[in-house]
């Protein structure tokens, strides 16, 4: 099993920037690892995700040229660099493990969230 931890979540004003961190218990080197997002009342969005050793990227458009993903596996942790936030970015932001290669990873593991809050 893979235990994950998210911090770096809170709130900001819009145009503001947030880097989101997950702590993995295991070798990121080896999985698909991803961000996703849920609003109160809506669906959970997929945001971005990177493929086992980097080969590949996804981003969902509305982020697409504001969020970065990236991992470093010497610390066996996941990032998400968010830029030029917006109100609507407002969410619970987990990070998640599992297999396969973006954009079409199955998850397997995932974290307890961190809170992201945009004001305008």
């Amino acid at each position: 099993q893979v235990q994950l931890q998210e911090s770096g979540g809170g709130s900001v004003q819009s145009g503001g920037s947030l880097k989101l961190s997950c702590a993995a218990s295991e070798y990121t080197r080896h999985y698909c690892m991803g961000w996703f997002r849920q609003a109160p009342g809506k669906e959970r969005e997929k945001v971005a995700l990177i493929s086992p050793g980097s080969s590949s990227t996804y981003y969902i458009d509305s982020v697409e040229g504001r969020f970065t993903i990236s991992v470093d596996n010497a610390k066996n942790t996941l990032y998400l660099q968010m830029n030029n936030l917006k109100p609507e970015d407002t969410a619970m932001y987990s990070c998640a493990a599992g297999r396969g290669y973006a954009p079409y990873c199955l998850f397997d593991y995932w974290g307890q969230g961190t809170q992201v809050t945009v004001s305008s």
